[in-house]
């Protein structure tokens, strides 16, 4: 365990394995403990590196946040952790949030990505009708959560946007964790993403420069969901072909094994 100081935050990181570096950024509930069956299995061919992003867990805050750019912020604390860890650019999965990050460092830093996987991103803008009605469910799960705490939000959330074979997994902490960091975890995530980062759509023109080094992913179980559907939009913008894999949209934990191999089959 180990940790980088990056303006205004300590970024808490683990690596795993050997080989080229290969970054994981996570989504909700920003940790990167979902990742750690997954890293698992891949840390026979790469160094695996998942860490924490500011505001979650053991990334804590130090000074003043520019929240009307966090979304740049999350991205260059990626660009700073891969650069920290080796002068090659790096192969990075983000998995939804923690996609539309990993499209931002993309954009921004093209020179520090060597293959990028963004895996059912949670960019609701690129679904049909500027995914007004996705967007306005959003807002609606932030002002049950002002109202009602984050346990009802999340329930709600779940059952809107994933399917069955994901409620279970995201109704439990990623890893061991005290109660109230687990719902600090929840609200600085739904007061500083669900309603923001949901709302950022890809630049396609920036992005299409560099779409060969984009495989753009989904997890089969979420054919008909949002973020599935965000995945094949997003294939269809940058004329790629989107990569299936095992599972719904926490594949990575429910289908560990499958979703390894296929995964690593489709870098290779």
């Amino acid at each position: 365990m180990s940790t980088l100081d990056v303006p205004g935050a300590h970024l808490h990181y683990e690596t795993l394995g050997n080989g080229p570096l290969l970054l994981l950024i996570p989504g909700a509930p920003g940790v990167g403990g979902i990742f750690a069956a997954l890293a698992a299995r891949l840390g026979d061919r790469y160094t695996v590196v998942t860490y924490d992003r500011r505001g979650f867990s053991r990334s804590y805050l130090d000074g003043p946040q520019d929240y009307a750019h966090r979304l740049r912020t999350d991205g260059d604390d990626a660009r700073r952790l891969i650069e920290h860890l080796t002068d090659e650019p790096a192969t990075v999965f983000g998995s939804s949030s923690g996609a539309v990050v990993a499209l931002q460092l993309l954009t921004d830093r093209p020179d520090v990505v060597r293959t990028l996987i963004p895996y059912e991103p949670c960019a609701l803008r690129l679904l049909p009708g500027d995914g007004r009605e996705e967007l306005d469910f959003c807002r609606h799960l932030y002002d049950l959560y002002r109202r009602a705490g984050t346990a009802p939000a999340l329930a709600g959330f779940r059952e809107y946007f994933f399917p069955e074979c994901d409620h279970a997994v995201m109704s439990r902490p990623a890893e061991p964790a005290t109660a109230p960091q687990i719902i600090a975890n929840a609200s600085y995530w739904f007061e500083r993403e669900l309603c923001s980062y949901t709302q950022e759509c890809p630049d396609g023109d920036l992005l299409t420069r560099h779409a060969d080094r984009i495989v753009p992913a989904v997890g089969r179980a979420s054919r008909g969901y949002p973020t599935y559907t965000s995945g094949i939009m997003l294939g269809e913008m940058l004329d790629r072909a989107v990569l299936e894999l095992p599972g719904g949209h926490t594949g990575y934990i429910t289908d560990t094994a499958d979703f390894a191999a296929e995964l690593l089959a489709a870098l290779n």
